[in-house]
């Protein structure tokens, strides 16, 4: 019932509105949408466990930079 009211309310301030100010707003909702797909779209704990696997093997076999390094590495990119 709520939500109802809450959608026949923003269609009665919708025509209210500049196309600027819609578009604003659909931005927004497109963003609230793309952030919802993200969450649902993730990994089971097998492939999470899988990918830590692969990681800590990667490390053993010493193919890693130190933090060192990687500071180095990243003020190059400024």
């Amino acid at each position: 019932m709520a939500t109802m009211s809450l959608d026949k309310q923003i269609n009665q301030y919708l025509p209210l509105l500049a196309n600027e100010e819609k578009q604003s707003i659909l931005s927004v909702i497109m963003s609230f949408v793309k952030l919802r797909e993200s969450s649902i779209a993730r990994i089971s704990i097998e492939q999470y466990n899988k990918e830590l696997d692969e990681a800590e093997a990667e490390m053993d076999n010493g193919d890693f930079i130190s933090q060192e390094d990687a500071k180095k590495q990243a003020e190059s990119w400024f």
